[in-house]
């Protein structure tokens, strides 16, 4: 039996190029297409014979990620691959969150599509490559994000005393300091005080040192 497949895209010459590239493979069946993701989410609810959905990202009266989401709670059964010219950090991470089961960009080869919507079903989880890349790059910048957190909770420092001591890192004065957080440079001296305390040090040089060997700044 062919797989079933729906495509999302508000864009008529691209959803034509999609199924073109589809029509090339006799293991696909395509459905039909919606030019919106609400549309989408209608259609799979009155056909229900559904494997795989095509899913763009940017689409008026209901996006891609969102329709990702809905899908995913009332046909959690339903694959779904992100088909999308959008490579940026933003829409691949929040597209996971959703509960995508592929990323791959519009200008992908026929093969390529069909050995990606192949994986799919297997369960696999394929991202083009430049997707790939930075779908790597946000795991590498949110363990170190982790990373600094853990640190800095070791020296029980405090969100606002972190803050201000990336500031310090910087050489920004007390009053450049109040002036970028909203507070008074009173109250930036009485933090930086009880960062000297925690880090058991007894000056700015001295703290910028110790924040860096730990990596808090």
């Amino acid at each position: 039996m062919p797989l079933k497949i729906l495509i999302a895209e508000d864009n008529n010459r691209l959803a034509r190029a999609l199924i073109e590239k589809l029509a090339f493979f006799d293991d696909f069946q395509v459905k039909g297409w919606e030019p919106n993701g609400q549309a989408l989410l209608d259609r799979v609810e009155r056909e229900k014979v559904v494997d795989l959905v095509l899913m763009d990202v940017n689409m008026p009266v209901r996006d891609g990620i969102s329709a990702t989401e809905e899908l995913k709670k009332r046909f959690p059964q339903v694959k779904v691959v992100m088909s999308t010219v959008f490579d940026e950090e933003e829409y691949i991470f929040r597209a996971i969150l959703a509960g995508a089961n592929g990323y791959l960009l519009k200008d992908e080869r026929p093969e390529k599509l069909h050995a990606a919507i192949r994986e799919v079903m297997e369960g696999g989880a394929p991202m083009s490559a430049t997707v790939a890349r930075k779908a790597l790059n946000l795991i590498r910048y949110n363990a170190r994000l982790t990373e600094k957190e853990t640190e800095s909770q070791e020296f029980n420092l405090t969100p606002r005393e972190y803050e201000i001591l990336e500031q310090l890192g910087t050489g920004r004065n007390y009053n450049e300091i109040a002036g970028n957080l909203f507070i008074s440079a009173g109250t930036v001296r009485k933090h930086i005080e009880n960062i000297y305390q925690k880090l058991q040090v007894h000056n700015k040089v001295e703290a910028i040192q110790v924040a860096l060997r730990n990596r808090l700044i």
